[in-house]
Parts: C-alpha cells; structure tokens; sequence
C-alpha cells in the first residue's frame, strides 16, 4: 500500500490556502490567516454556512474556527457565519457580478484562479424543470486544488502494458475525499509528458473534465500542470465531451472523472470500440459496490476494464489499497 504523502511534489500549502483567502470577506481573512499552520498546511475545504459555525475540513477531519483561529472539534464558541460575510464572498468570486456567472451557478459551483473550486447552495430557480441558477445563496464549500506532482509513479507502472507500450483501461474507485482526482491528474501529467525511466513515450491524452477538477482551468485555461500533450474540455457533460474528443482531437487515451451515468457508459463504449484507451474515477468502495449499480454493472460486463485501483485512507489520503485486475473480479464474485 502507498500514499499520496510519499515522494511528491507539491504546490506550498501556503500558496494554495493564501490564493482562496484574498476571495474572502475582511473578518473571514483575517480568522483563516490565524489558524495554526498544521491545519492550513492540509487544508481541504472551508465550509460558509449562513448563521451556522465556520468549518474547515482537515485530512479526513472537520474543524470548527474561532474568532481568534483557534479551531476545535465542537461547535461550541465558534465563529458563525453572516449573510454580509457571504455576499462579501459572492461578490470577489464574481467580480460584483454575480448574473456573468449564470453558466456556472446552473451547475452549482465555480472555478477560482489556481483551480479551486466553490459549491454553492440556495434556492434553485427552474426553467422547464431544469436548474437556471441558484439565488438566495446560503452556504458555500472551497474546495482547495493542491497539485502533487509525482504520486503517480508507483501506480502508472502497473498501469502501461509495457507489451504495447499503451495503457491499459482503468477505473480509479474510493469513497469521496480520498484522492481520486489528485491522483487522476498526476496520471495525466505523466502519461501526456512520457516517464524515460519506464521507457514511456508521451501519449496524446484528451481529459473531458466537467467539474473543472482535473485542470483546474479557469475560463479555458488549465491551472494545473497536465501535461504537454493534453487537450481539456471544460466545463463539458462527460458522455459529450468524450465523444467530442474523440471525433476531433485524435486522443490516445480519454481521462474523465466521476462516471456513473448510463450515458457517460454507452459513451466509453463508443470510445472502447474505437481504440481510444481510458482512464476514469469512480465513486464507491468496493467492487462489489460498483457492481450492484446497474450502468456499472453493465460497464463490468463489457469485459474490458483491465485495471481497478482501490485508494483509501488506511496510510493517509490517497493511499493504493489495491490494484485489481480482471482475473481478480471472478475470484472475489464479481462478473464481467
């Protein structure tokens, strides 16, 4: 078993939590900067709730914060969030205006310079049964984008058919907060630039990422490091954009992040059959698991996913608990 904590390189932690503090209020700036460096160093999330305590989610634990930054696993005495807090907030992440962003707000979060990523919540305005944007917003989660740079050197290795000099298909699987996307972009990176210490050339890689986790890009342009021959589309459904960039981009290998759709399935087939290599994350934490969902079931069932990388959190965030392969789901019960 591995870690992502061993053998990386890493933006400062003080680089990334000092690039989301200039986007809050005065008092929140104030409050954030004076949390011990511990806690700041693995910074994951800051968590605004109106009228409710201020958050931070430390590794695998929540803190709550002080007025003075001292934090404490009780809520008790914790400074509580007010609605000028959150407009002040609002108000920097959109440049004072908040309507430019009506693209964004329909999905429910927003890019930040650097990458990181801000969720919102509130109240949902419809258009014809689907979400035109979010108004009343009442709570926000920073999600802090920290690149580490060669994690995924242990792991690639098993995941080039040195045979073929190709990839194989992979799925990437944990519960939330466990590395998956750190991880997926160290992948990227690598695969895109080539590993000489693997006799790997560099392969032309097209990421479809939805969510602006992956690159990080904010408006078009990646923030993170992925590679030399990475092409991004941002901000793209999954199963659409895969199928853009195959018809368009000539990719070797297609990455995407978080599949769990019917659709985002039917279009890796597509993608299979062209012999486009894929590497995407899932969320769950067993095979088993992936397995009693029916467009899972039926991605297991196509019988071409050649590795299944379990991470978990036994050693630390992103730590390989296991890498599967095919021969391996039929010993553990599971069908392809």
């Amino acid at each position: 078993m591995t870690g992502l904590t061993a053998a990386k390189t890493a933006i400062p932690a003080e680089g990334a939590w000092q690039q989301i503090v200039s986007f809050l209020s005065p008092g929140l700036k104030e409050i954030i900067s004076a949390v011990p460096q511990r806690y700041l160093s693995e910074l994951e999330e800051i968590r605004l709730r109106r009228d409710r305590p201020l958050m931070l989610g430390v590794g695998s634990a929540d803190f709550f914060v002080r007025r003075d930054g001292s934090v404490n696993h009780i809520p008790a005495g914790a400074f509580v969030i007010e609605a000028s807090d959150l407009e002040k907030v609002i108000h920097n992440i959109s440049g004072y205006s908040i309507y430019a962003l009506e693209e964004e707000l329909r999905n429910g979060y927003l890019t930040l310079p650097g990458g990181h990523r801000v969720g919102l919540t509130g109240k949902a305005v419809l258009d014809n049964g689907r979400v035109k944007t979010i108004k009343h917003i009442s709570g926000l989660n920073i999600r802090v984008c920290r690149e580490v740079k060669g994690i995924a050197g242990g792991v690639l290795n098993k995941l080039i058919d040195h045979k073929t000099g190709s990839v194989y298909h992979t799925v990437i699987f944990s519960p939330p907060r466990c590395g998956k996307t750190t991880l997926l972009r160290d992948l990227v990176r690598q695969i895109s630039d080539g590993v000489p210490g693997f006799n790997f050339p560099g392969r032309t890689v097209g990421v479809v990422d939805e969510r602006s986790e992956i690159a990080g890009c904010h408006r078009g342009v990646p923030q993170m490091d992925v590679g030399v021959r990475t092409d991004v589309l941002d901000g793209c459904p999954k199963a659409q954009g895969m199928m853009i960039l195959l018809r368009s981009m000539s990719p070797d290998v297609i990455v995407t992040d978080e599949i769990g759709k019917m659709e985002d399935i039917k279009a890796l087939e597509e993608v299979f059959n062209a012999g486009v290599r894929v590497i995407v994350t899932i969320h769950g934490s067993s095979l088993r698991e992936l397995a009693a969902r029916p467009a899972l079931k039926y991605l297991l069932q196509l019988n071409i996913i050649e590795r299944f990388v379990q991470l978990g959190r036994s050693r630390g965030v992103g730590t390989v608990e296991k890498i599967y392969t095919g021969s391996d789901l039929l010993q553990l019960g599971v069908k392809q």
